[in-house]
């Protein structure tokens, strides 16, 4: 589906993409009945850009976990839960196609976020039972939350959201979060990892 007058959150997403990738049309993945129409999946879809720089990755962008079509919440402030999710998944030089492991990723959380009423914020961090991230081996094993560097914030008619962009951290980067706190780690990961890209087969950096 495309952002118009009947959609329009779908719609301010789409002109918070546009300002960064211009014209360029990105992969989108959507189920096959939207929650519009009843259906039941947590997103309505997921929008993917591929990217060469600073580091070749794929950028996934959410729709559904704020306010697409109309007001529903009695938030006035907020659109839904006040953010959508973004990622960014290593680009491999042969992988022709976004990796699965980030489209479901998204998904999962999505749901888990619709499932409980229990949504994140930027500062936060997660450390699941496990972190599947492909079929590689991986010391990436916790999650962390923040803020979008390129995407930031932005106003839509049903209140604002964040780009909540999912970053993967290692055990001792997760530990150190919880103890000089997760911004703290999680800007200091990004002077090192450009854009907080997800490669799986990275080092621990702390």
């Amino acid at each position: 589906m495309v952002g118009d007058d009947s959609a329009p959150g779908w719609s301010a997403i789409d002109a918070a993409l546009e300002r960064l990738y211009g014209d360029a049309v990105p992969l989108h993945v959507a189920p096959e009945l939207p929650s519009y129409l009843g259906g039941v999946e947590a997103l309505d879809g997921i929008s993917i850009f591929a990217r060469e720089d600073p580091v070749p990755h794929w950028h996934l962008i959410s729709y559904g976990m704020s306010e697409l079509y109309e007001k529903h919440s009695e938030n006035p402030v907020d659109s839904g839960f006040g953010f959508e999710f973004t990622l960014r998944a290593v680009r491999r030089p042969a992988g022709e196609a976004p990796p699965a492991w980030a489209v479901m990723l998204i998904q999962q959380l999505s749901a888990y976020v619709h499932a409980t009423g229990e949504w994140f914020a930027p500062g936060q961090t997660l450390r699941p039972g496990r972190l599947t991230l492909g079929d590689r081996d991986t010391r990436l094993a916790a999650l962390g939350f923040t803020v979008d560097s390129e995407l930031g914030t932005i106003p839509t008619p049903f209140g604002g959201l964040a780009f909540l962009q999912i970053v993967a951290l290692t055990d001792a980067e997760y530990a150190a979060a919880q103890e000089a706190g997760a911004q703290v780690v999680l800007d200091a990961l990004g002077e090192k990892v450009p854009l907080h890209v997800i490669d799986p087969s990275r080092p621990s950096l702390w």
